[in-house]
């Protein structure tokens, strides 16, 4: 690998540390506006029982992080998993911030500065294994948007939707960035 790749791919990985943490923030603001009442409350389904409920959508999202931890980066200790019916939004908030910081770890071994140890990406164990790269910061972040857009449209539908005010928060990538480390903002190293 020439220099300019390596800076390249290092600059690639100090993003991706980034974008995973901004990533997390949104989280965090969704779990913090929710309604409580709607948290466990029961999703409209036809049969009924077929749709998550909005606690067992974050523990989902928890508990696959946990999963791509374990495979990907088993020298990592992986977090406790959540359970679905029973956690508190708390206890979802506490999770998602300590498997995110796992999961920025692992992609500081995959393509940041400590690069090297993290080789592939593993998000399943049916899975092929895929060499680290954008492609394994983009599903992952694929799997949690499509999981929040879940949870907003639950949310909504249950007779609990987002104040206006919190879902352009979601969209504030600028303050996302600023809150998650990089005070300049998107394109700029810390």
């Amino acid at each position: 690998m020439t220099t300019r790749q390596r800076k390249v791919h290092t600059q690639l990985g100090r993003a991706a540390i980034q974008i995973f943490a901004a990533n997390e923030r949104v989280n965090q603001i969704l779990i913090e506006h929710l309604d409580p009442a709607a948290w466990k409350a029961t999703p409209p389904a036809q049969p009924p029982g077929k749709v998550r409920t909005i606690a067992a959508i974050f523990a989902h999202m928890h508990n696959a992080r946990c999963k791509w931890i374990r495979l990907t980066a088993p020298h990592l200790k992986a977090p406790a998993q959540l359970g679905r019916a029973r956690c508190t939004p708390r206890q979802a908030q506490a999770a998602l911030a300590h498997s995110a910081d796992c999961c920025i770890e692992m992609l500081d071994e995959a393509i940041g500065d400590s690069r090297g140890r993290v080789v592939k990406f593993l998000r399943d164990g049916w899975a092929r294994p895929w060499p680290v790269g954008p492609e394994m910061l983009c599903y992952m972040l694929s799997h949690e948007a499509h999981h929040r857009g879940q949870v907003c449209m639950l949310a909504h539908q249950l007779g609990f939707p987002l104040p206006d005010k919190v879902t352009s928060a979601m969209w504030n990538w600028e303050k996302l960035w600023k809150g998650s480390g990089s005070p300049r903002g998107p394109g700029y190293q810390s």
